[in-house]
C-alpha cells in the first residue's frame, strides 16, 4: 500500500481489525520511510460493477461517490455514521447481488432513496429534489405529503419526533 504521505510504496500493517458490521477489515498502517500512520480499509467485491448512465455512457461504479452523494443529502444532520456506512454497504451488497454486472442510475437513486427514507426525512427530501430534478416548489410538497401519508399509516413504524428544549421555541 502506498504511503499517503511520502508516495513510499513500503507500508507495514500494525492492526488489523473488522469494522462494526464486519463487512470490511480496518487496517492501521505506518510508513517505515517517513513514519506517517494511517488507516486503510479491505472491503469485499463480489463483482465489477457498470454503472448505465442517462446519457448513454457507461463509467465504472465509484463506492466513494455513492457515499459522497449521500453525506451531501446528510449534511448538517445528527445521524450516526455507522448507520449511513451500514447503509451503503447494504446498498453495494444489492447491486452487486442482482446477477448483472451493469446497473442503471436509477436503480442506484431508488436504492439511495429507499435508505434515505428510513434513516433521515429531511435527507430523503434534499436527495429526492436532486435525483427527481424538481422545477417548483409544490413538488416539494408532494414528496413531504407522501412522508406525512407514511406517518399516518397505522402500519408504518413510527419514527422519533423531536421535543423542543423547555422554555425555548
Amino acid at each position: 500500500m502506498r504511503c499517503p504521505y511520502c508516495g513510499s510504496l513500503d507500508t507495514q500493517v500494525k492492526d488489523s481489525r473488522p469494522t462494526d458490521d464486519a463487512s470490511s477489515i480496518r487496517r492501521r498502517r505506518v510508513c517505515p520511510d517517513c513514519g506517517g500512520r494511517f488507516t486503510t480499509f479491505e472491503r469485499v467485491q463480489l463483482r465489477e460493477l457498470t454503472v448505465l448512465k442517462k446519457s448513454g455512457r457507461r463509467v465504472a461504479f465509484d463506492r466513494d461517490k455513492l457515499m459522497r452523494s449521500i453525506e451531501i443529502a446528510l449534511r448538517k444532520r445528527a445521524v450516526d455514521p455507522e448507520r449511513v456506512e451500514r447503509m451503503v454497504n447494504g446498498i453495494v451488497r444489492q447491486l452487486e447481488s442482482q446477477g448483472d454486472s451493469e446497473i442503471t442510475t436509477d436503480q442506484i437513486g431508488e436504492l439511495v432513496m429507499e435508505g434515505l427514507r428510513s434513516l433521515d426525512d429531511i435527507a430523503y427530501v434534499r436527495f429526492a429534489s436532486v435525483y427527481r430534478n424538481f422545477r417548483e416548489a409544490k413538488e416539494f410538497g408532494a414528496i413531504i405529503d407522501e412522508l406525512a401519508g407514511d406517518e399516518s399509516d397505522p402500519k408504518a413504524e413510527p419514527k422519533p419526533r423531536r421535543t423542543p428544549p423547555p422554555g425555548g421555541s
